[in-house]
Protein backbone atom coordinates (compact mmCIF):
# COMPACT_ATOMS: atom_id res chain seq x y z
CA UNK A 1 0.00 0.00 0.00
CA UNK A 2 1.65 3.62 -1.06
CA UNK A 3 2.42 5.73 2.14
CA UNK A 4 2.22 9.07 0.65
CA UNK A 5 0.58 10.09 -2.87
CA UNK A 6 1.72 13.71 -4.19
CA UNK A 7 -0.46 15.77 -6.88
CA UNK A 8 1.61 18.32 -8.27
CA UNK A 9 -0.61 21.36 -10.79
CA UNK A 10 1.44 22.49 -12.69
CA UNK A 11 1.98 24.51 -16.14
CA UNK A 12 5.71 22.36 -16.58
CA UNK A 13 5.26 18.57 -16.01
CA UNK A 14 8.80 17.86 -17.69
CA UNK A 15 10.60 19.27 -14.48
CA UNK A 16 8.97 16.79 -12.44
CA UNK A 17 9.14 13.74 -14.36
CA UNK A 18 13.06 14.34 -14.99
CA UNK A 19 13.65 14.19 -11.02
CA UNK A 20 10.91 11.83 -9.60
CA UNK A 21 12.69 8.88 -12.31
CA UNK A 22 16.45 9.42 -10.35
CA UNK A 23 18.03 7.65 -7.47
CA UNK A 24 16.06 7.62 -4.16
CA UNK A 25 12.75 8.99 -5.35
CA UNK A 26 12.58 6.35 -8.72
CA UNK A 27 13.71 3.28 -5.37
CA UNK A 28 10.95 4.91 -3.63
CA UNK A 29 8.30 4.65 -6.26
CA UNK A 30 9.10 1.86 -7.56
CA UNK A 31 8.83 -0.04 -4.05
CA UNK A 32 5.37 1.52 -3.88
CA UNK A 33 6.10 3.51 -1.07
CA UNK A 34 5.34 6.81 -2.52
CA UNK A 35 3.63 7.82 -5.68
CA UNK A 36 3.48 11.11 -7.77
CA UNK A 37 0.85 12.38 -10.34
CA UNK A 38 1.08 15.43 -12.32
CA UNK A 39 -1.33 17.25 -13.78
CA UNK A 40 -0.82 20.30 -16.46
CA UNK A 41 -2.96 23.09 -15.21
CA UNK A 42 -3.31 23.72 -19.32
CA UNK A 43 -5.23 20.51 -20.41
CA UNK A 44 -8.21 21.59 -18.04
CA UNK A 45 -8.33 25.11 -19.48
CA UNK A 46 -11.67 26.34 -20.89
CA UNK A 47 -9.98 28.96 -23.58
CA UNK A 48 -9.83 27.50 -27.41
CA UNK A 49 -5.98 28.90 -26.60
CA UNK A 50 -5.29 26.90 -23.88
CA UNK A 51 -4.56 30.18 -22.25
CA UNK A 52 -4.19 30.27 -18.43
CA UNK A 53 -3.18 33.63 -17.29
CA UNK A 54 -4.78 37.14 -17.87
CA UNK A 55 -3.82 40.92 -16.56
CA UNK A 56 -4.42 41.86 -13.00
CA UNK A 57 -7.18 44.11 -12.35
CA UNK A 58 -5.66 47.61 -10.96
CA UNK A 59 -2.54 47.34 -13.59
CA UNK A 60 0.39 46.39 -12.79
CA UNK A 61 3.20 44.63 -14.51
CA UNK A 62 3.20 40.74 -15.76
CA UNK A 63 0.47 38.31 -15.74
CA UNK A 64 -1.72 36.24 -13.32
CA UNK A 65 -3.41 32.82 -13.44
CA UNK A 66 -6.85 32.61 -14.13
CA UNK A 67 -9.05 30.43 -11.33
CA UNK A 68 -10.32 28.27 -14.14
CA UNK A 69 -7.78 25.80 -14.92
CA UNK A 70 -6.42 25.66 -11.53
CA UNK A 71 -10.23 24.92 -9.64
CA UNK A 72 -11.34 22.57 -12.47
CA UNK A 73 -7.47 20.82 -11.97
CA UNK A 74 -8.11 20.65 -8.38
CA UNK A 75 -11.17 18.83 -8.83
CA UNK A 76 -10.47 16.55 -11.42
CA UNK A 77 -7.59 15.26 -8.46
CA UNK A 78 -9.85 15.22 -5.79
CA UNK A 79 -12.59 13.18 -7.63
CA UNK A 80 -10.67 10.96 -9.40
CA UNK A 81 -8.54 10.11 -6.24
CA UNK A 82 -11.32 9.99 -3.60
CA UNK A 83 -9.82 12.62 -1.51
CA UNK A 84 -11.46 13.92 1.74
CA UNK A 85 -10.26 16.62 3.24
CA UNK A 86 -6.85 17.57 1.24
CA UNK A 87 -3.77 19.34 2.12
CA UNK A 88 -3.64 21.56 -0.57
CA UNK A 89 0.41 23.54 -0.62
CA UNK A 90 0.62 26.61 -2.55
CA UNK A 91 4.23 27.64 -2.64
CA UNK A 92 4.85 31.06 -2.81
CA UNK A 93 7.58 33.51 -1.46
CA UNK A 94 4.40 35.19 1.14
CA UNK A 95 4.20 31.47 2.73
CA UNK A 96 5.44 30.23 5.93
CA UNK A 97 9.19 29.08 5.38
CA UNK A 98 9.37 25.50 5.37
CA UNK A 99 11.29 23.44 8.04
CA UNK A 100 12.13 20.37 9.44
CA UNK A 101 9.34 20.42 11.64
CA UNK A 102 6.44 20.94 8.82
CA UNK A 103 7.94 17.86 6.70
CA UNK A 104 7.65 15.88 9.54
CA UNK A 105 4.33 17.31 9.95
CA UNK A 106 3.20 16.38 5.92
CA UNK A 107 5.10 13.09 5.77
CA UNK A 108 2.44 11.49 8.10
CA UNK A 109 -0.48 12.81 5.10
CA UNK A 110 -2.20 10.04 2.69
CA UNK A 111 -2.01 12.82 -0.19
CA UNK A 112 -0.62 16.13 -0.58
CA UNK A 113 -1.54 18.44 -3.65
CA UNK A 114 1.22 20.87 -4.61
CA UNK A 115 0.40 24.02 -6.46
CA UNK A 116 2.77 25.40 -8.15
CA UNK A 117 2.62 29.30 -9.32
CA UNK A 118 3.89 31.17 -12.22
CA UNK A 119 3.90 34.67 -13.64
CA UNK A 120 3.24 37.46 -11.01
CA UNK A 121 1.10 34.34 -9.32
CA UNK A 122 -2.28 33.28 -9.21
CA UNK A 123 -5.88 34.53 -8.52
CA UNK A 124 -6.29 35.43 -4.64
CA UNK A 125 -9.80 33.28 -5.14
CA UNK A 126 -8.00 30.16 -5.93
CA UNK A 127 -6.07 30.30 -2.43
CA UNK A 128 -8.94 31.22 -0.67
CA UNK A 129 -11.18 28.77 -1.76
CA UNK A 130 -8.81 25.68 -1.65
CA UNK A 131 -5.34 26.04 -0.43
CA UNK A 132 -4.54 25.08 2.79
CA UNK A 133 -0.85 26.14 3.25
CA UNK A 134 1.41 28.64 1.71
CA UNK A 135 5.02 27.17 2.07
CA UNK A 136 8.37 29.29 1.22
CA UNK A 137 11.73 27.35 0.47
CA UNK A 138 13.26 31.58 1.67
CA UNK A 139 13.51 34.65 1.26
CA UNK A 140 13.71 35.07 -2.40
CA UNK A 141 11.93 35.30 -5.85
CA UNK A 142 12.04 32.21 -8.24
CA UNK A 143 10.66 32.01 -12.03
CA UNK A 144 8.12 29.66 -10.79
CA UNK A 145 6.82 27.40 -7.91
CA UNK A 146 8.41 23.92 -9.69
CA UNK A 147 11.77 23.87 -7.93
CA UNK A 148 9.88 24.95 -4.25
CA UNK A 149 7.74 22.39 -4.87
CA UNK A 150 10.45 19.86 -5.43
CA UNK A 151 11.96 21.09 -2.74
CA UNK A 152 9.19 20.05 -0.21
CA UNK A 153 8.56 16.55 -2.27
CA UNK A 154 11.72 15.62 -1.29
CA UNK A 155 12.38 16.68 2.35
CA UNK A 156 8.71 14.83 3.19
CA UNK A 157 9.47 11.66 1.45
CA UNK A 158 12.87 11.04 2.88
CA UNK A 159 10.88 10.96 6.36
CA UNK A 160 8.52 8.45 5.23
CA UNK A 161 9.63 4.59 6.33
CA UNK A 162 11.41 2.84 4.19
CA UNK A 163 12.17 5.63 1.79
CA UNK A 164 15.92 6.12 2.82
CA UNK A 165 15.90 2.31 3.76
CA UNK A 166 17.28 2.82 7.49
CA UNK A 167 15.30 5.03 9.54
CA UNK A 168 18.75 5.87 11.44
CA UNK A 169 19.30 7.78 8.00
CA UNK A 170 18.20 10.94 9.08
CA UNK A 171 17.87 10.51 13.05
CA UNK A 172 21.22 12.55 13.24
CA UNK A 173 20.77 15.22 10.05
CA UNK A 174 20.65 18.60 10.57
CA UNK A 175 17.89 19.77 12.17
CA UNK A 176 17.29 17.09 14.10
CA UNK A 177 17.07 18.45 18.08
CA UNK A 178 17.99 21.84 16.60
CA UNK A 179 21.25 21.14 15.75
CA UNK A 180 23.61 21.21 12.81
CA UNK A 181 25.02 18.04 11.95
CA UNK A 182 28.41 16.98 13.28
CA UNK A 183 31.62 16.31 10.68
CA UNK A 184 31.78 13.28 8.63
CA UNK A 185 34.53 11.35 7.36
CA UNK A 186 35.55 8.08 5.65
CA UNK A 187 38.71 6.97 3.75
CA UNK A 188 41.48 7.32 3.53
CA UNK A 189 42.56 8.15 6.95
CA UNK A 190 44.93 10.86 6.02
CA UNK A 191 44.57 12.74 2.58
CA UNK A 192 46.98 15.49 1.83
CA UNK A 193 48.19 15.94 5.70
CA UNK A 194 45.06 15.78 6.63
CA UNK A 195 43.78 13.60 9.37
CA UNK A 196 40.46 12.18 10.40
CA UNK A 197 40.37 12.72 14.52
CA UNK A 198 41.53 10.41 16.22
CA UNK A 199 38.49 9.61 18.31
CA UNK A 200 36.37 8.43 15.33
CA UNK A 201 38.87 5.68 15.31
CA UNK A 202 38.87 4.79 18.81
CA UNK A 203 36.19 2.67 19.12
CA UNK A 204 34.88 3.59 22.18
CA UNK A 205 31.01 4.96 21.09
CA UNK A 206 30.65 6.63 24.00
CA UNK A 207 33.12 9.46 23.28
CA UNK A 208 32.36 9.45 19.79
CA UNK A 209 28.81 10.28 20.83
CA UNK A 210 29.62 12.83 23.15
CA UNK A 211 32.37 14.26 20.02
CA UNK A 212 30.02 14.22 17.65
CA UNK A 213 27.04 16.34 19.91
CA UNK A 214 29.90 18.77 20.96
CA UNK A 215 30.92 19.56 16.88
CA UNK A 216 27.00 19.66 16.19
CA UNK A 217 26.91 22.36 19.31
CA UNK A 218 29.92 24.63 18.66
CA UNK A 219 28.92 24.49 14.19
CA UNK A 220 25.22 25.44 15.34
CA UNK A 221 26.62 28.27 18.00
CA UNK A 222 28.89 29.55 15.10
CA UNK A 223 26.15 29.36 11.92
CA UNK A 224 22.70 29.45 13.27
CA UNK A 225 22.79 30.76 16.99
CA UNK A 226 19.09 31.09 16.59
CA UNK A 227 18.54 27.22 16.74
CA UNK A 228 19.92 27.49 20.00
CA UNK A 229 17.82 29.56 21.32
CA UNK A 230 14.54 27.72 20.02
CA UNK A 231 16.46 24.60 21.52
Amino acid sequence: MIDMRFHIMTLFPEIFNSYMNESIMKRAIEKGIIDCKVYNIRDFSENKHKKVDDYPFGGGAGMVMTPQPIIDTYKHIVETNKIENPRVIYLTPKGKVHCQEIAKKLSIEEDVILLCGHYEGIDQRVIDMIVTDEISIGDYVLTGGELAALVVIDSISRLIPGVLGQNESFEDESFENNLLEYPQYTRPRVYEGMEVPEVLLSGNHKKIDEWRREESIKITKERRPDLLDKK
